[in-house]
């Protein structure tokens, strides 16, 4: 489980197509000593586990299934990517719970400076907009977020300017795609209305 705080921007050092799946080394500011093999690690949203470790970087593998339903298929060497280690019993619970498993894909609309901040609208797919609440939690690219207000399939959010810099959500543009997590009580609301 995380929490939806991102606490390093990694980097993919590497790129490799194993026989089955995909395996991305990630440079980060993190001691690689601290982190243990097995360790899940959430990464923009998706929790993968590590591997291997170099000095300065991890290794993850991931699956053709996480691939084609996440923003991972679009990696390439470079690419800027939220770091969050998963929750410990006790840790102060910043943003809100995570499991690092993604509903969906969604695509940035629109971003505007607001004063300092940044308001970003995002579109969700069909049907996932129906579980997105104004005011509710919602994790875009592994940030945990506040929806400011919903509008059909499409959310704004206000991004402050510490969140801009300390995570990849400053590098976004119109029509970036983000990988999008909602709100586990919302899900298991949603569930609990559709078998009553």
């Amino acid at each position: 489980m995380f929490t939806g705080i991102v606490t390093d921007i990694g980097r993919v050092r590497s790129v490799r197509q194993t026989e089955r799946d995909r395996r991305f080394e990630i440079a980060t500011a993190w001691n690689p000593s601290t982190i243990d093999m097995g360790a899940s690690i959430s990464h923009s949203g998706v929790c993968l586990t590590v591997v291997e470790r170099g000095d300065d970087w991890f290794a993850v593998e991931v699956s053709g299934e996480t691939l084609s339903k996440t923003t991972l298929g679009a990696w390439t060497e470079g690419t800027g990517v939220n770091l969050e280690r998963a929750a410990r019993l006790g840790d102060e619970m910043g943003g809100h719970i995570v499991s690092g498993h993604v509903d969906g894909v969604g695509r940035v609309v629109s971003i505007t400076p607001e004063g300092g901040s940044h308001r970003v609208v995002v579109e969700a797919p069909a049907p996932l907009h129906r579980y997105i609440a104004e005011k509710g939690s919602i994790t875009v690219d592994g940030v945990s977020l506040t929806v400011n207000a919903v509008d059909g399939r499409t959310f704004d959010l206000n991004i402050i300017p510490h969140t801009w810099e300390a995570t990849t959500l400053g590098t976004l543009s119109p029509d970036s795609a983000v990988n999008l997590e909602i709100d586990m009580l919302a899900r298991y609301l949603a569930r609990w209305q559709e078998t009553a």
